[in-house]
C-alpha cells in the first residue's frame, strides 16, 4: 500500500468522521477503510498499530496513530509537504 495518507474507520465512529472532515477541509488525499466490512483492512490496520482495535487507526507517511488527534496529525501531515519537495 503506498498511499501517503490511510484512515481505518468504522462508520458509527465519530472520531473517524472527524478525522476525514479534518484531512477533507485541509485538501489533503486520503484513502480511508471501513474494517467492519474490508478484513483484509482491519488485518492491515491491527499490523501496522501494534493489534490496535480502537478507530480511526490514521497512517501517515511512516507514522501510525490510534485515535484523533487534531494536533499530531497537523504535525504528521508536515512530511507530506516535505516528500513533495523532494519529488
Amino acid at each position: 500500500m503506498s498511499e501517503k495518507v490511510r484512515v481505518y474507520a468504522t462508520p458509527a465512529c465519530p472520531y473517524c468522521k472527524m478525522a476525514k472532515e479534518f484531512l477533507s477541509k485541509k485538501g489533503v488525499p486520503f484513502t480511508a477503510y471501513d474494517v467492519k466490512k474490508d478484513k483484509e483492512a482491519l488485518k492491515e490496520m491491527k499490523k501496522i498499530s501494534g493489534g490496535a482495535l480502537r478507530v480511526p487507526v490514521i497512517s501517515v507517511c511512516n507514522e501510525v496513530m490510534v485515535g484523533f488527534d487534531r494536533g499530531r496529525l497537523e504535525q504528521a501531515l508536515s512530511c507530506l509537504e516535505q516528500s513533495s519537495k523532494i519529488e
